[in-house]
């Protein structure tokens, strides 16, 4: 029996009511069903995947990648979702679906770490030999919101990309951003731009246009600021994780953050669950939180207490991390022992919350919710 296709799953889902139907995104699900016919057929060739890797490693054996998809549009108009489905229905086995900014950590470290072990003695320059692994190990790399803001970034990536494609690997991204826009106003942009004819040149780039933002409907809908504490906010919680994961299933992840490692309990299509504890009554500082920041597009955060004057760190720390999902545009839904004016009211460092519960007050905001996410847009310390 023919294993279910892409344009099955997304009519199926028409039909049971979990998705609206639109036109936008139709086309794009059509244009990735494609995509993975094409991939089917790829792997199923003797010149397919595996005969590619072959002639790379000495072989004579070689059928190109099809060419992947960058899909772009506003926030929350499906492309996480269609990213979603691409992926579930995809033939091809060796896959990997991540963001830019923890791929690009992982790729500047494994090349510190090759210069440490005298990496630039190998005949192989450092990238290809990257590309090369890449190509062995994830034929298939599916980017969740693209986006490039650091120079170090911009620079590796131009030869990091190339020198993938030229070993087949298939990429396939989504972003808020089109291409042309894609690192706009960075330093030495001019030498960035050979990257995006690049991609150009190497994806089919689709506009993902849609006159309704469902992210933020949804959020809206389920609302995003619960209080007081008790079973009606945590049952609002669970709806709001349900709603806003399509009902995906569930499953821990881990963030690495300068060798350290954060163990998220519970996240789904960009959206984690945290107590409040695991956030605030732990030693994590403003890169942990940035990373958490990048990584999710909407965060859950049950159990917010009223902080006591003795609880001067915890509060800091909730300041840091209220201020670092506000920069990134993450959304918040919380369950919370009062409203943002009323949460710390005593000790010396109540005075200063003032700022924390005017971020909180605006994240309700319909502006806010409409807001893109920004995955990357500033450096934590």
């Amino acid at each position: 029996m023919k294993p279910e296709g892409l344009l099955d799953i997304y009519s199926r889902r028409i039909e049971n009511g979990e998705i609206r139907p639109d036109a936008g995104q139709s086309d794009v699900a059509t244009i990735l069903h494609s995509l993975n016919e094409e991939l089917l057929q790829n792997t199923e060739s003797p010149k397919g995947i595996g005969g590619m890797l072959k002639s790379l490693i000495g072989g004579s054996e070689n059928t190109p990648q099809p060419k992947g998809i960058y899909i772009y549009g506003a926030p929350g108009r499906g492309k996480s979702m269609l990213m979603d489905l691409f992926y579930e229905s995809t033939p091809v086995v060796k896959r990997r679906r991540v963001h830019v900014h923890p791929f690009m950590q992982e790729v500047q470290a494994k090349l510190h770490k090759w210069r440490q072990e005298g990496g630039g003695k190998q005949s192989e320059e450092p990238l290809p030999r990257l590309a090369r692994e890449i190509a062995e190990t994830s034929p298939l790399l599916c980017f969740d919101e693209f986006q490039v803001e650091a120079v170090v970034d911009a620079m590796i990536l131009r030869r990091l990309f190339e020198a993938m494609f030229e070993f087949g690997v298939t990429v396939v991204a989504t972003s808020n951003t089109a291409p042309d826009d894609l690192y706009k106003g960075g330093l030495q942009r001019d030498r960035f731009l050979p990257f995006i004819d690049l991609l150009k040149e190497q994806m089919q780039v689709i506009e993902l246009a849609s006159e309704t933002d469902y992210r933020r409907d949804r959020l809206k809908s389920v609302g995003v600021y619960h209080s007081p504490l008790g079973d009606d906010a945590e049952s609002a919680l669970e709806e709001a994780f349900q709603r806003l994961t399509d009902g995906a299933e569930i499953g821990q992840e881990t963030i690495t953050v300068h060798g350290r490692t954060i163990s998220v309990q519970k996240a789904a299509r960009g959206v984690a669950y945290f107590p409040f504890a695991d956030l605030c009554e732990q030693p994590l500082g403003p890169a942990d939180y940035w990373s958490i920041a990048c990584q999710y597009q909407t965060l859950i955060i049950s159990g917010i207490p009223l902080f006591k004057p003795s609880d001067r760190n915890t509060a800091k720390r909730f300041a840091t991390l209220i201020e670092t999902l506000y920069e990134q545009k993450t959304k918040l839904v919380c369950s919370a022992a009062a409203l943002p004016d009323h949460l710390y009211t005593e000790g010396d460092g109540a005075a200063i919350f003032t700022r924390v519960a005017s971020r909180l007050e605006e994240m309700q905001s319909e502006e806010y919710l409409s807001a893109p996410h920004s995955p990357a847009n500033a450096k934590a310390a």
